[in-house]
């Protein structure tokens, strides 16, 4: 079992993976919360729950400058240096375990790029008072050890997530739990909120 983060907490993922980080997958789950409210008036006025949630986890590639240089989210499911892959949307949070993957083979990450931010933003625009079980998680594709989670349940009226950064910092590949709640539907509307933290 990984390192269970709170908001704003650093990890050193090679120490975790003890030394024998490569590849590292980025799990997002989550679950459409129960309906509160049934009946008519409820899908009419939201009734608190229920129904399809469409979370799209997104990772941003920045470099030492703060500049984006790629984005993969299910509108480019690859990065165009094909380090970083998006095993692809889904639309739902239907059944267990992660319901969106992303793939990064860290050699291959460019020299250029310092930091991968990780987001996620309701498409269909439910606020997160709608989604219940959401996290998280950073796993050693290699053996499959989960090295960090995150709980991203915070409910509340935000639409959007800046999740986690993983960056290099000395030779080492590190995890920050950032956790901050935003607006929007994709990740362009969270890019002014990301930058302060690069």
């Amino acid at each position: 079992m990984g390192v269970n983060l709170q908001k704003g907490q650093r990890i050193s993922l090679d120490k975790e993976a003890n030394g024998s980080l490569t590849r590292i997958v980025m799990g997002l789950g989550w679950d459409a919360a129960k309906a509160k409210t049934s009946g008519f008036l409820g899908s009419l006025f939201g009734g608190g729950g229920g129904g399809n949630i469409d979370l799209d986890a997104s990772c941003l590639l920045f470099d030492e400058q703060g500049n984006l240089v790629d984005a993969v989210w299910f509108r480019q499911l690859r990065s165009r240096d094909g380090s970083i892959q998006h095993t692809g949307d889904n639309l739902t949070g239907e059944g267990e375990g992660d319901d969106e993957q992303i793939i990064v083979d860290l050699p291959k990450v460019p020299a250029t790029v310092k930091s991968l931010v990780f987001t996620v933003n309701n498409y269909t625009g439910q606020d997160f008072s709608r989604v219940e079980n959401a996290f998280c998680r950073i796993v050693n594709a290699a053996d499959d050890k989960e090295l960090a989670r995150y709980d991203l349940s915070c409910q509340g009226n935000h639409t959007a997530m800046i999740m986690a950064k993983v960056y290099r910092h000395n030779d080492e590949w590190k995890m920050h739990a950032i956790g901050e709640t935003g607006q929007g539907r994709t990740f362009e509307q969270l890019l002014p909120q990301i930058r302060p933290h690069l």
